[in-house]
């Protein structure tokens, strides 16, 4: 059963449970966080749609907020407000010695922008359509009764339902298309709080159920996962976990992967599909997207060619061999994305592939990046030689007869690689323009680390030493510490970061 001590701040984590497009937050956009829990959908981008106020007499009353999660609770004087998730489309609200205001959030209605707001006569509900998801939230009332200001109102009007009743009230706020039959649930509050934390608690315990008392951050990562997942809807075909409900609400290609490394012990079909995801994008060059969302592909960046590495460490992980197809239809996608680098990643005469902007290798502002944006980076190049290693493997259990292709790119990068970006006693990035040599301060630079197997053992001992010189008590800063360009706060440019 889940561990009642486990609680989180919404303001940090939002409220939400696997397979939902909804949370509950005050966090409505990038770093933007109001005074009110928000319904918010990642239905065509983030938006928080309707505020959520306790008030009395109407006149807002203040709450403090804590949340587990199976329930998000409100702390009021004299009353409370509590919220279960109903399924992945339905928020279930209820409370007692107060009111709540649900609002639009948005302050006006345009013909293009904002929420309308009428009493359906099917059923007397109140539905809420926003122009900004395409959606329509309907609030049904399951016991007390709701109050309507500024039903059917256009322009600048206050649109909201206020729940209430001397006994308490409960009501059923759904996201939904069109159309739909009146909201009916046969579950009470409870049970659905129950199921929920039933649900999270089987989760957490395949996901990390080793964890003990000396790792007390693993459930709460693990209820970060289960509730960034999504159902599949839009753009994205398979079940995926976003890298938040919060303003990071997308897949980006290389954050997925360590997605599917944390899952793959747990549920190798979610871990593939972690894995999966990005590639169903691949465009005609071969290159995978810089991120994957509900309703957006974004095209114009890519990620680093981190996931040959990735997907021998996901099948180290997973218990049960994948089958031929999955591996064909793996080698077919790997491919594609490696011959992507060679063909069209590679200035004339040029060996070694090249990023365009720092945002291609993940790592946006790193000081490798500060002379040149277009640069051949170490990293890339070691990327690609364990990337061409899998390959090669795959080629050889698949019996296609092209490990030795791939076994020749290889050892084509790696002494690239070698004669190209190392001096003796570390590696540096070029840009591709000018041949002029990037800052070696950046733990990027120390990352053909991954590809310690196919390096000389004397350059594996001073790339160990290099990132030795940036290590603290927390993990490896991502620049080196007492450099000039060092900032605890900086992005690249100092935070430790899980990839890294």
């Amino acid at each position: 059963m889940l561990d009642p001590a486990l609680q989180f701040d919404v303001r940090e984590i939002p409220f939400s449970i696997r397979g939902s497009w909804l949370d509950l937050s005050p966090v409505v956009a990038l770093h933007t966080t109001t005074n009110d829990i928000h319904l918010v959908s990642h239905q065509t981008g983030m938006h928080g749609v309707l505020r959520l106020q306790p008030e009395r007499a109407g006149l807002r009353v203040e709450s403090t907020w804590s949340a587990t999660p199976a329930q998000l609770d409100w702390s009021i004087d004299g009353g409370a407000v509590a919220a279960v998730f109903d399924g992945t489309d339905t928020v279930r609200v209820r409370g007692a010695g107060v009111e709540l205001r649900v609002a639009d959030a948005a302050a006006s209605l345009t013909p293009f922008t904002g929420t309308y707001l009428f009493q359906d006569p099917m059923d007397g509900s109140a539905v809420f359509t926003s122009y900004e998801t395409g959606r329509r939230y309907r609030v049904t009332s399951l016991s007390g009764e709701l109050a309507f200001d500024g039903e059917e109102a256009l322009g600048q009007h206050e649109r909201a339902v206020i729940a209430r009743g001397a006994a308490g009230w409960e009501i059923a706020i759904e996201e939904y298309e069109t159309a739909r039959p009146p909201y009916s649930s046969a579950q009470s509050f409870d049970a659905l709080a129950t199921e929920s934390a039933d649900a999270f608690a089987t989760y957490r315990d395949a996901v990390c159920g080793w964890a003990t008392a000396a790792s007390p951050a693993a459930a709460l990562a693990s209820y970060v996962l289960w509730s960034a997942t999504v159902e599949p809807r839009g753009f994205l075909a398979r079940e995926s976990v976003l890298m938040s409900k919060h303003w990071m609400d997308k897949v980006w290609s290389w954050d997925h992967c360590f997605n599917a490394l944390a899952l793959a012990p747990a549920d190798a079909r979610l871990a593939l599909d972690q894995f999966l995801t990005p590639f169903d994008h691949l465009d005609a060059s071969g290159a995978m997207p810089d991120s994957v969302t509900h309703s957006e592909i974004l095209y114009n960046y890519v990620k680093p060619p981190i996931h040959g590495w990735a997907l021998a460490k996901i099948r180290a992980a997973i218990v049960e061999p994948l089958d031929r197809a999955t591996l064909e239809q793996l080698y077919a996608l790997l491919s594609r994305w490696s011959r992507f680098w060679l063909d069209a990643r590679r200035a004339p005469g040029h060996p070694l592939p090249h990023y365009q902007h720092g945002n291609d290798s993940g790592w946006d502002n790193s000081t490798a990046f500060d002379f040149d944006r277009v640069i051949e980076a170490p990293d890339l190049a070691a990327f690609l030689i364990v990337q061409f290693t899998e390959l090669a493997g795959l080629a050889d259990e698949l019996g296609n007869g092209e490990g030795d292709g791939w076994r020749a790119e290889q050892s084509a990068m790696h002494d690239a690689l070698v004669d190209t970006l190392w001096n003796g006693d570390q590696f540096f990035a070029l840009g591709v323009h000018n041949g002029r040599q990037s800052k070696t301060s950046s733990l990027l630079t120390l990352l053909p680390i991954v590809a310690g197997d196919h390096l000389d053992p004397a350059v594996g001992a001073k790339l160990a030493a290099g990132i030795e010189a940036h290590l603290t008590q927390w993990g490896p800063a991502t620049q080196l510490p007492g450099s000039a360009e060092y900032e605890d706060d900086g992005y690249w440019r100092g935070p430790i970061w899980a990839p890294s």
